[in-house]
């Protein structure tokens, strides 16, 4: 019996490029939204209103991926391993992130069309990055 935490086990250094695009992928998917609800220079004059649109998203995904394997050493050797991994983490850490929007803890809501915009566009973004990711590789 191998004496590896679950967490060692889950997380592979190699895994750091994916760590670094897929949280550029959610913020992507996530400012794109915000800057088709609000306008631009409200944005960029409240940083940190921005930051709280990103950050109960970013949290769901903190919890999730290693959870899930999203950066296990499987998630690191190929595409077809990797972008099903991703999104198996994507769903609950998109739920969780609407979950805190919900109760509160961040502003916004959880309308359920909206959690079907974040479930989808998030997927879909991270996929196409790891798609990217593993063709240039």
């Amino acid at each position: 019996m191998s004496k590896e935490s679950f967490l060692t086990r889950r997380l592979d250094r190699g895994a750091l490029p994916l760590v670094i695009g897929d949280v550029v992928a959610i913020v992507v998917v996530l400012s794109i939204g915000a800057f088709q609800h609000y306008e631009t220079g409200f944005l960029l004059d409240d940083p940190v209103y921005l930051a709280a649109i990103y950050a109960p998203f970013l949290i769901g995904w903190a919890i999730m991926a290693p959870l899930v394997g999203a950066y296990s050493p499987g998630a690191v050797e190929s595409a077809k391993a990797s972008l099903p991994l991703a999104i198996r983490s994507w769903i609950p850490a998109a739920l969780i992130g609407v979950g805190l929007r919900w109760i509160g803890v961040f502003h916004g809501g959880a309308d359920p069309v909206f959690v079907l915009v974040m479930v989808v566009t998030g997927s879909v973004g991270i996929g196409i990055w790891r798609a990217a990711y593993f063709k240039i590789r």
